[in-house]
């Protein structure tokens, strides 16, 4: 049976997890620091694509959007509790404008 990863690709992803570990390994567009495991291998794995080692395809498909879909509705409920519990309760004052008769 074939190797599913290349050695180069092993040694990408040995290079971000080492990163990871010493707090220098940041995320691509906000360029926070990455301290999940997961994330380290995943830059790790996208470094050895770019690079042209031999590492399968992402897994793009029903399972993988119904993952994100999941997250996303998610993080939309959790926004719109977040909206409801913030609103302050309006009460009627009462103007000192008006005259009595």
């Amino acid at each position: 049976m074939a190797r599913k990863y290349s050695k180069g690709s092993a040694r990408k992803v040995e290079r971000a997890m080492k990163k990871r570990k010493a707090g220098t390994l940041r995320s691509g567009r906000s360029g926070k620091k990455v301290k999940s495991r997961k994330q380290a291998i995943a830059i790790g794995l996208s470094e050895a694509r770019k690079a042209g080692k031999k590492v399968p395809k992402k897994k793009t498909g029903r399972k993988a959007a119904k993952k994100t879909t999941r997250k996303s509705a998610k993080k939309t409920a959790r926004k719109t509790t977040r909206r409801v519990t913030k609103k302050r309760k309006t009460t009627r004052k009462r103007s000192g404008a008006k005259s009595r008769s």
